[in-house]
């Protein structure tokens, strides 16, 4: 029997993917992009597969804008277990030590106050960051350690949930900027308590401001008939930029990639969103009074 190959479709938006746990971020977005039958379809930053939760999938000219939302900042649910340290600092790693839990909640919360604000994390050995044009996580498997700079991140909050003393169990919820290792700070918080500590479930609640109650797990979107209702707008990325409608005329040159100049004036250089009318055609930078074009729909 012969196969017939599907003819992939034009298909602009976002999707808020529940991701499920085991699966890895990319086999997920395959997935995804399979049952929409879309041409073309990226993920906006990885989750481990051991992490569940938010990630959006973004669909067409929506690519185009997904570098936003892995600048933007996430929020998490973890649960971390004290006493046990592993080489990947999470359950799916190698326990390396082993240490008595002598902790109680005033400490847990004196320690917390460490993870909070303006800091510096050295990344973990497993991240996808490169050195040398490879992934940081193919030297660690081959048991060779590179050295890496201790890199600028934001923690907004780090909430204190709950303690099992009986279990080892430490539940926080964690808002944070982009870069952020929520391993590496369980890491780092275990050493700071003496006993070690690795994470045991992560769940990533939001990504930028797109509202939790629209994800949707792979199983129900499986199920689902009508799919495309699902799709945030191609702006969606965007959300929370300042937005410059701009008259046709206007609009076109934009489109033909020129600067113009507008009444509206910033002092700091501003990425906006830019609309034709109502129809959103890009993002551009305002600076004084002048509009550049930085991405542009090509599909209206």
């Amino acid at each position: 029997m012969m196969n017939i190959k599907r003819t992939r479709r034009d298909l602009h938006g976002v999707l808020l993917l529940d991701k499920p746990q085991g699966m890895t971020s990319n086999d997920a977005l395959q997935k995804v992009k399979w049952l929409f039958n879309a041409k073309k379809a990226g993920h906006t930053g990885a989750l481990d597969p051991l992490a569940t939760g938010m990630l959006p999938i973004c669909f067409g000219e929506a690519t185009k804008f997904s570098q936003y939302l892995l600048d933007s900042d996430k929020r998490y649910r973890v649960i971390a277990k004290l006493g046990e340290r592993t080489d990947t600092s999470d359950a799916d790693g190698q326990i390396i030590c082993t240490k008595p839990v002598k902790v109680n909640e005033s400490q847990i919360n004196q320690a917390l106050t460490h993870f909070r604000g303006d800091i510096l994390q050295v990344p973990t050995m497993f991240s996808a960051l490169k050195y040398q044009g490879k992934p940081l996580y193919e030297y660690a498997r081959q048991g060779i350690v590179i050295e890496r700079e201790a890199r600028p991140i934001t923690v907004y909050e780090n909430q204190f949930i709950q303690f099992d003393a009986i279990k080892n169990e430490l539940t926080l919820e964690i808002h944070c900027s982009k870069g952020t290792y929520i391993r590496t700070i369980i890491d780092d918080l275990g050493e700071l308590l003496g006993c070690g500590a690795h994470v045991i479930y992560l769940r990533r609640l939001q990504v930028s401001n797109y509202p939790i109650d629209k994800m949707i797990r792979l199983d129900a979107l499986q199920n689902r008939s009508e799919k495309d209702e699902l799709l945030m707008p191609v702006d969606s990325p965007l959300q929370g930029r300042p937005k410059i409608t701009l008259t046709n005329a206007q609009g076109k040159d934009i489109l033909l990639g020129r600067t113009i100049e507008l009444e509206n004036s910033t002092h700091a250089e501003t990425l906006v969103r830019i609309y034709q009318g109502q129809q959103f055609i890009g993002a551009g930078v305002m600076q004084s009074n002048k509009l550049s074009p930085k991405r542009l729909i090509s599909t209206l």
